[in-house]
This record gives structure tokens, sequence and C-alpha cells, in this order.
């Protein structure tokens, strides 16, 4: 057995003895170094392997943590390992369409806040192109976009880490178009797509009204897809395409760590990937590698665009298609036949002022600061419940602004919706984000729009108060 090999075992071992629990800090690379007398880079070889086989968590400059095993199998056990069809559009309708929206306690939306300076500089400009457009003859603003957005947008995509060219750029509206061309130029009706689970639920529809089937493959909080569960599914089913939201994940808010990307990639090798980033310029700290940067085939499709970072109602997407740009432009021409000239100029200009990264750094700041508040007073509400105390989770997410609560099996949480809709607190159920209701006993919470005022430290425990209505004693 090799060195690094009886480290692993040394690590497994003490899991399952129980001297390490779900959430423990494990020894630092130097302290297990010392203790078993071998290379550090042992030690780190046998933390990584442990961390792609989804045993550990990797956190960045704090080390290892023991991943909870146990409750990532709960899940595993309720989601089916064969191709499902999905049946969402009824449900999302109803739900989505709720009115007065604004009059409600925003947990539910997965709209950013627009309480920032920038925002303003945003719309004046939107302004002031609108006004210019009765002095501009009509025409249409033809894919791939407006070519001064591009290169902003290409800059945009750089910060990130992918390295592109403008010429690489096609501008969608919204990433939600750019994931559905992704898919038709990657499937046709009745083929199957793999995707993490919970997924969003505006992908799934999207794969509805295609008529594409889904294997939902549960993923970990921390680490994303069970590697193991995608391997199994590729071995028995013809998976056309792999759809998947791996960074501050909407809706878990889990962001899966790069050498299990490394290992996903390994496993799928020749299976094209359309990777959503739509959260992953609001990290707090530092994000990992993409799909699309770790990418060595140039398979995956990589979608964004400025709905999370500025304003969900700008419409802005992009995509990298890779190999598949011509089909995929084909499809954009096709479908648009042009888009919004206003949007596309106003928000390239207000780009061009130097503004974005600022903004973008403020709301890191602002969306951090509010993840910690509502984390610790939704807890410490549920908390004051004794029959709650150690019977949920919440995620902590390291970048975005969403989160998930999951509570004990049994649990009805489009009955929490409802009670909760009833005093004006919007959340979002679970079951939106499956096609077997496997997550009926989970809330998707929003903390974008965050205030330290009473309104919502009254609405937290409310909530608080309905969850625990519904939550049956042990």
């Amino acid at each position: 057995m090799k060195k690094y090999q009886k480290v692993k075992k040394h690590i497994q071992q003490g899991i399952e003895k129980g001297l390490y629990l779900a959430g423990d800090k494990l020894p630092s690379i130097r302290e297990l170094s010392d203790t078993l007398l071998v290379g550090k880079n042992t030690v780190i070889r046998a933390y990584e392997e442990l961390e792609a086989k989804q045993i550990l968590i990797a956190h960045d400059r704090s080390g290892y943590t023991v991943a909870n095993i146990n409750f990532h199998r709960e899940f595993q056990a309720k989601t089916s390992s064969s191709p499902s069809n999905i049946d969402l559009l009824s449900l999302s309708k109803s739900i989505l369409s709720q009115p007065n929206e604004h009059q409600l306690l925003s947990m539910g939306s997965a709209h950013p806040d627009i309480d920032f300076p920038a925002i303003r500089t945003l719309y004046a400009e939107i302004g002031r192109h609108s006004r210019q457009q009765s002095n501009i003859p009509s025409c249409y603003q033809m894919p791939p976009g407006n070519s001064s957005l591009l290169k902003y947008v290409a800059n945009i995509t750089q910060d990130l880490g992918i390295s592109v060219s403008t010429n690489e750029v096609l501008i969608t509206h919204g990433a939600q178009q750019a994931i559905s061309l992704s898919l038709q130029a990657l499937t046709k009706a009745g083929d199957i797509v793999l995707v993490d689970s919970p997924c969003y639920f505006g992908s799934l529809l999207l794969l509805e009204s295609l008529g594409l089937k889904v294997i939902e493959i549960p993923n970990h909080f921390s680490y994303g897809l069970d590697i193991t569960a995608v391997e199994q599914a590729i071995k028995k089913w013809d998976i056309k395409a792999i759809l998947i939201n791996p960074t501050y994940n909407n809706p878990t808010g889990y962001t899966q760590s790069e050498s299990a990307r490394k290992a996903l990639l390994k496993v799928t090798t020749g299976i094209p990937f359309i990777e959503e980033d739509v959260f992953g310029g609001l990290s707090y700290e530092s994000a990992p590698k993409t799909f699309k940067e770790l990418d060595t085939e140039d398979r995956v499709i990589y979608c964004n665009s400025l709905s999370k970072t500025l304003d969900s109602r700008l419409r802005i997407g992009w995509i990298l298609a890779g190999k598949y740009q011509a089909q995929v432009e084909k499809r954009l021409m096709s479908e648009n036949m042009g888009s919004v000239n206003l949007i596309q100029s106003a928000v390239s200009d207000f780009l061009k002022k130097g503004k974005y990264k600022q903004h973008v750094h403020r709301a890191q700041r602002s969306y951090k600061s509010n993840q910690k508040r509502v984390y610790q007073r939704l807890t410490e509400a549920l908390d004051s419940y004794p029959h709650l105390k150690q019977r949920y989770y919440l995620s902590q997410p390291e970048g975005g602004f969403l989160c998930w609560l999951t509570l004990p099996l049994g649990t009805d949480g489009t009955e929490i919706y409802q009670q909760a809709l009833s005093q004006k607190i919007s959340v979002l159920p679970g079951t939106m984000f499956c096609t077997q209701d496997q997550f009926k006993h989970c809330i998707r919470i929003s903390f974008a729009s965050y205030r330290d005022n009473d309104k919502w430290k009254k609405g937290i425990e409310t909530l608080a108060g309905i969850v625990a209505k519904q939550v049956r004693y042990p």
C-alpha cells in the first residue's frame, strides 16, 4: 500500500469510528504530516482523493471538513435513477403568478437587490438611450450582438477566469435563452439529459417544453454531483447532454469543488456539458475554476447573464458555445431575427463607464453580510422550538444570495409556502426544483433584499413559527 493510501485509510477509519463527525474539521496538512511521519504532498494527495470521492469538503484557506454523508444519502434514496418526464408547468404558473409580489417580504424570488448606486446609473443610461431612439433609423440588432457590448461581456468573462475573444461570444435574451439554444443544438425530443438535483425550475421547464427526459443526480450542498451515481447513469442510459449549475447553485447555494469538477469531467468524457454560471460573479471570496476553464475537449457550452449581478429585467445573457457555435448561432438568428437594440446599446455604454466591477464588489459584500445575518436570525428562530433543534439543515453558500432549508422527511414545504404567503412572506417550495416531489420537505430562501430592520426580524420569526407547526414531533 502506498503512503497516500495509508493516509486515506487512517482518515476513513477515523470517520467510521466516529472520531470525525459530519462538519468536523480535519487536522491541517502540516499536523497530519507530522503525526503520520509522511510528506505534505502525500497528505495533500490523500485529502484531494477523499474530496473527489465526496467524503471530505475543501474550504478555501481553512482546510477540510467531513461531509454530511448520511444527509446526502437521504436525498439519494429519494431520487430515481431512471429517466423521468417533466410536468412542472401548471405548478410553476400558479406559484410565479402570485399578485402583489412587491407587498410581500421577498424571500422567494431570485432577483438581485437593486438598491445600489450603479443600478440608478444604469437606468439613467437606458433612459438617455430611449430618448435617442426616435433619431435613429429602425433596424434589428442582429446576432452575435452589439459589437461594443460583446467586448465588455468578453472582459467580464475573462475576469471570471475564462480566456475568450469577442468572436466567441453570442448575446442572448438572458441565460434562459442561452440554455434553450444549447439544448436545441445538442438534443431532440425524447433524448435524455442529466441534471443536478435539486435543479432550477426554469431549466426543468425548458427541458419539458423541448420534450426531453431527465435523470436527476443528487448533489451535496458543498461538493456537488454524486460521481458514483453519474457513472452508473452513463453506463445504463444514452445521455445526450449534462446540464449543471455548479457555482452558488440555484436553489441550494452549493458550489462544487475544483477537484470534484475535474473528476466529473473525467467520468463523462465525450458527453456535451451545458454550464450555467449566472451566480459565478458573486463570490464572497474566490470561486473554483469553471467547467469551461477546465475543459480540454471543447465540449462545455458556457451560459451566463447580467441578471444576478445587475438586474434580471435587462435580459442580457451570453453564450460561449465552442465547437457548437455554428449550430447555436443559426438557431439564435432564426429564433430572434434580432435583439433589443435599446437595452444592448445602453448596457454597453453603462459598462463603458467602468462602474460594473465596483458595483459587483459592493454587491458581494452586501450579500455576504446578508447571508450571515439571515442564517443567524433564522437558525435562532428555528432553534427556539425544541422539536426543531438539530432536525433541519440551512445551507451557508459562499456566494450568490440563495439558501436552501431542508426539513425532516414528511414535512410539506408547499403548505409552508402557502401559509407564509398568507402572512405576506414569499418563499419557494422544494417541489418546484424536482420531478418526483423528492424535495417536498425543502424550501428555497433568498436573502438578496434583506434589511436589518423589524420587518425582516418579524418575518423570519413568523416563517420559523410556520415551519414549527408543519414539522412533526420526533
